[in-house]
């Protein structure tokens, strides 16, 4: 319909969903956003608040018939329309053959070693390193890594896992539950010279090399619904620690409190004399997770993290000093306790084990 003269032409808005807007303010702040779509989402935001053509494409620096195509393919397709179209870009340089033969060689090592490289595929096949590793990116090919694992042959293994799980998900009324184990071999470790701090243009530094001042076994007893600790060193971990251990548990919960302990299948737990003790005091109920299952037991992520936070990176001059360390980071976490939750559910991951299982009988 002809406009009356002296009437400007209205200013078409783009208009927006609140999912489109986030979407595209994502594309615009991300780092790894190429410049070609944080152009395209700043057009469309520009022009979503009103802007006219010829404004936005004065402000970003590019012609109006940019501002146009993107903004007709936005209003056509969504986002999807600031795609570029199947077809468009440079072609392929390396045959399809070519292609297959790098992504299945990726996946049987050369004679004498036990992964390809980039550089050393490159070679085998007669093309540049770079063109081997976007094939193994876009093919999500990794020889360079590796994971490692254990498929639990335990005989009864569902029976325990779900028992486990279950006090996880379902912990019983007037009972603690204790996920215990016991961390050995923590080794006191000096470095033979002082190292430099983190600092703004450097990392910290350590020497390689140390002085050994003994080692200590750490107990520990995690309660699953509060997050605390109860503790204790000891300089051994045999039936003997393990005893006195579980004393201090019964010492330190409420005598009206069933305790349920969760442990592994180390052979101190099952000591006689343990078994026997144990029998004396049934408000302790133990359940010991599948034989090469230890992570089910919420206390190894404890464990995991005392390494990582003071363990590891720490220098000690003498077994008491890294004693000290551990006592000062468990009263901390007591005073502060972050609960473990089990979010994972059972039947997922026996269908992760499942076919663990099946493609090992495949490769025998």
């Amino acid at each position: 319909m002809p406009y009356s003269l002296g009437v400007a032409r209205p200013i078409e808005i783009i208009e927006l969903t609140g999912e489109e807007k986030q979407e595209l303010q994502r594309r615009v702040r991300a780092a790894t956003t190429s410049q070609r779509d944080s152009l395209r989402a700043r057009i469309i935001l520009l022009r979503s608040e009103g802007h006219k053509q010829e404004s936005v494409a004065a402000k970003l620096g590019v012609s109006t018939a940019c501002v146009c195509k993107w903004s007709h393919r936005f209003e056509q397709d969504g986002l999807e329309g600031l795609s570029d179209q199947p077809g468009r870009g440079r072609k392929p340089s390396l045959p399809h053959e070519k292609v297959e033969q790098i992504i299945v060689k990726a996946t049987q090592p050369p004679p004498g070693r036990t992964r390809w490289s980039v550089r050393s595929m490159a070679k085998a096949v007669g093309v540049s390193r770079h063109s081997v590793h976007t094939i193994w990116k876009q093919n999500d090919l990794k020889p360079h890594l590796t994971r490692t694992f254990k498929v639990s042959r335990d005989p009864h293994f569902e029976e325990k896992f779900w028992d486990v799980i279950g006090l996880y998900l379902n912990p019983p009324d007037k009972a603690l539950v204790l996920c215990c184990d016991e961390k050995g071999q923590c080794q006191a470790l000096e470095r033979t010279q002082p190292g430099l701090p983190l600092g703004i243009g450097h990392i910290r530094t350590r020497t390689h090399d140390y002085k050994r001042h003994g080692t200590i076994t750490l107990f520990a007893a995690l309660n699953y619904l509060e997050g605390k600790l109860i503790s204790r060193t000891e300089a051994q971990h045999t039936h003997v620690e393990w005893l006195r251990f579980l004393k201090q548990i019964d010492r330190e919960t409420p005598r009206e409190l069933a305790l349920h302990l969760i442990v592994d299948n180390y052979s101190t737990h099952k000591h006689w004399k343990v078994k026997a003790w144990l029998q004396k005091h049934p408000r302790f109920q133990t359940h010991f997770t599948p034989t090469a299952s230890s992570w089910l037991n919420l206390v190894e992520r404890f464990f995991a993290d005392l390494t990582n936070e003071v363990v590891r990176e720490g220098s000690f001059r003498s077994v008491r000093e890294l004693v000290q360390a551990i006592e000062e980071y468990l009263a901390e976490r007591n005073a502060h306790p972050k609960p473990y939750k089990w979010r994972a559910k059972g039947e997922e991951i026996l269908k992760k084990i499942q076919r663990a299982r099946e493609a090992m009988s495949d490769t025998n």
